[in-house]
């Protein structure tokens, strides 16, 4: 029963998003083909970027001690709505503009906060006990 609602849902939504294209289209005209060309525009290039950073956040958490699950699932966040954005349609686009509007730093807290940052140092006190090693 659940999976059924799921099917349907799916394959409902690219006729929602065609009645919201005819719909838009009767009220602004000719610039609905703009809107969904510069969107289709900015999703490529999101997705380009994207495949290139992905890579470097991954590294740059591990080296600061983030959780690199957290980056994954950012790079992850950008390329759905990168994907989403190439998907003609207003509702395709206003989900992805709300996973893009998602802080960054959601989710990419340390996971251990009590660590320092260098784990070669060691702190403590120290004396010297004569200065005749020195002369």
């Amino acid at each position: 029963m659940r999976f059924s609602w799921i099917v349907l849902l799916l394959l409902s939504f690219p006729v929602l998003e065609a009645i919201g294209i005819f719909w838009a289209a009767s009220f602004i005209g000719g610039w609905v083909l703009l809107w969904l060309l510069l969107a289709a525009v900015a999703g490529i290039l999101l997705i380009r970027t994207e495949r290139v950073a992905w890579g470097a956040r991954l590294l740059f958490s591990m080296q600061s001690g983030a959780n690199p699950l957290a980056s994954l699932f950012a790079s992850g966040r950008i390329l759905l709505a990168g994907g989403l954005l190439v998907f003609p349609g207003f509702i395709s686009d206003a989900i992805a503009l709300v996973l893009l509007l998602i802080p960054r730093s959601w989710g990419d807290r340390r996971t251990d906060p009590l660590r320092s940052a260098n784990d070669d140092v060691l702190e403590g006190e120290f004396k010297r006990e004569s200065d005749d090693l020195l002369r």
